[in-house]
């Protein structure tokens, strides 16, 4: 379990705060979305749960440990994709002998199944690849390591059409009872199938944060015409289809399916 509480943090330099006096509590086996505008700090929630920045003020724990420590036993279990990245001039079989050592979960089978997905040659001079395959070749390896713990930021950024859904197909493949996933994105459909819990952040604050069985329990998301728009409607926008609805789930009601990026306006501009 990942434990942030009471954290205040600021960047050198600037005077605003991104977070102050923020708290939350990540469980295990999830696959969460992390979504929110521009500066309301997802990535730097990322790098504050993976010790590679210290909060002013407030803890952040995993699994009992304070990640601004950096303890190895804990960073093994932790493994971070961020959305720019350098890889060194080697081929990919140097890079995994030279770190995955580090990992004691380490999978071969997963790296070369991953690799597979995403149609890149088993060993790539890194180099060599462009900014999409690095990506693939650098998340195929993140898989691989089989952390207890493994966040993203802006994964798709990058990728073309087929592979975002070579992306998809990774990811679902390789999740485990065992792994907590964190995706923090902009590009809301490119993973919204993926995800079994969301959190939307809006300057310092938690917007939502509900599993995506709650969030269908609670709400419907439909077309509706000028005609049908009743009590029961909380947000709408206008579209070709009529009008992008979200209501009260009423009892009765069929389940549908979420559209996350009518949830994101509705939470973001309502509050």
């Amino acid at each position: 379990m990942i434990n942030v509480q009471d954290i205040s943090y600021k960047y050198k330099g600037q005077k605003a705060l991104v977070f102050d006096g923020f708290s939350l509590q990540l469980e295990e086996n999830r696959i969460y979305g992390l979504l929110g505008k521009n500066g309301t700090g997802k990535s730097t929630l990322l790098y504050l749960l993976s010790g590679l920045l210290k909060p002013i003020s407030g803890s952040v724990c995993c699994d009992g440990i304070a990640a601004y420590e950096r303890r190895p036993e804990m960073l093994r279990e932790i493994f971070i994709v961020t959305e720019e990245f350098d890889l060194p001039a080697v081929r990919l079989s140097e890079y995994v002998k030279l770190n995955r050592p580090f990992y004691p979960r380490f999978s071969e089978e997963v790296l070369q199944r991953c690799l597979s997905d995403f149609e890149l040659p088993a060993d790539v001079k890194l180099n060599e690849l462009s900014m999409g395959q690095k990506k693939k070749a650098f998340m195929s390896f993140a898989l691989a390591t089989q952390t207890k713990y493994l966040f993203m930021d802006e994964p798709t950024n990058g990728l073309d059409i087929p592979s975002k859904s070579q992306f998809r197909k990774v990811i679902a493949q390789n999740m485990t009872e065992e792994r907590t996933v964190i995706i923090s994105t902009h590009q809301v459909h490119d993973v919204e199938q993926l995800l079994d819990h969301i959190l939307i952040l809006d300057q310092r604050n938690v917007l939502l944060n509900a599993s995506v069985q709650e969030i269908s329990d609670q709400f419907t998301f439909e077309y509706r015409t000028p005609q049908e728009m009743d009590d029961t409607v909380l947000y709408a926008e206008p579209t070709l289809q009529g009008n992008a609805v979200i209501a009260k789930r009423q009892a009765g009601d069929a389940e549908t399916q979420i559209n996350l990026e009518l949830l994101f306006n509705f939470k973001t501009q309502t509050k």
